[in-house]
C-alpha cells in the first residue's frame, strides 16, 4: 500500500499536487472535505470562521488527531493521497493505520504567493483581507502544522510557474514506482 500524506499551509499548492496524483491514478482523501461534510451535517456556516472554528473546537474536544481518525475510513485504494494533514498527531494515526511506510510530503510557498491564490479560488472560506489570511495561518500553525512541515520526508517548493511545479510533482510521483 502506498499512502502519501500531503501537507502545507493554505494556498501552498496541495490541490495542484492532488490533481497531478489523480491523473497518475491515485485515489484522494481530502481531510478538509471530511471536516466540511461534518460541519454541514451539524449546520455550521460554510465560511473560514465557521468551518475553521468548528475544526478547531473538535480538535479541542476530541484531540488533535480527530480529523485523521475520521479520515482513515475513507482510504480505500492501494495508492492514496491524503490531503491536508495539520499535525504530527494526525501523521501518527496514518502511520498506525497504514504502516511506517507512509510518506509525508510538504508543499512550501511564501505567504506572498499563497494569499492571492486563496483569494482567486473563490471558495466561501477564502480570506477577505491580509489580516484574515494571517489569522488563518496562525490558527493552522496552532494545530502543529509547522512541526509537521518540518518533519516532512519530502519538501516541494511552489513559488515559480504552475506548470513547473506540476512537472516536478509528476516527476516525483512517477519516480516512486
Amino acid at each position: 500500500m502506498q499512502v502519501i500524506v500531503v501537507t502545507g499551509m493554505p494556498g501552498a499548492g496541495k490541490e495542484e499536487f492532488v490533481q497531478v496524483a489523480r491523473s497518475l491514478g491515485y485515489d484522494v482523501v481530502r481531510m478538509g472535505d471530511v471536516v466540511r461534510a461534518e460541519a454541514k451535517r451539524q449546520g455550521i456556516t460554510d465560511t473560514d470562521k465557521g468551518v475553521g472554528g468548528f475544526a478547531d473546537q473538535e480538535r479541542r474536544l476530541h484531540g488533535l488527531d480527530i480529523w485523521a481518525k475520521r479520515s482513515v475510513t475513507h482510504v480505500q485504494s492501494e495508492r492514496t493521497i491524503i490531503d491536508g494533514s495539520r499535525g504530527l498527531d494526525e501523521l501518527e494515526v496514518f502511520r498506525q493505520a497504514f504502516g511506517k511506510g507512509v510518506l509525508l510530503v510538504a508543499i512550501h510557498s511564501t505567504p506572498e504567493s499563497r494569499y492571492p491564490r486563496l483569494k482567486k479560488r473563490g471558495r466561501p472560506d477564502a480570506p477577505a483581507s491580509w489580516t484574515e489570511f494571517e489569522e488563518r495561518d496562525r490558527r493552522e500553525l496552532s494545530w502543529g502544522l509547522g512541526n509537521l512541515i518540518a518533519m516532512a520526508d519530502v519538501m516541494l517548493l511552489n513559488d515559480g510557474e504552475m506548470d513547473e511545479f506540476k512537472n516536478n510533482v509528476r516527476t516525483f510521483l512517477t519516480g516512486l514506482g
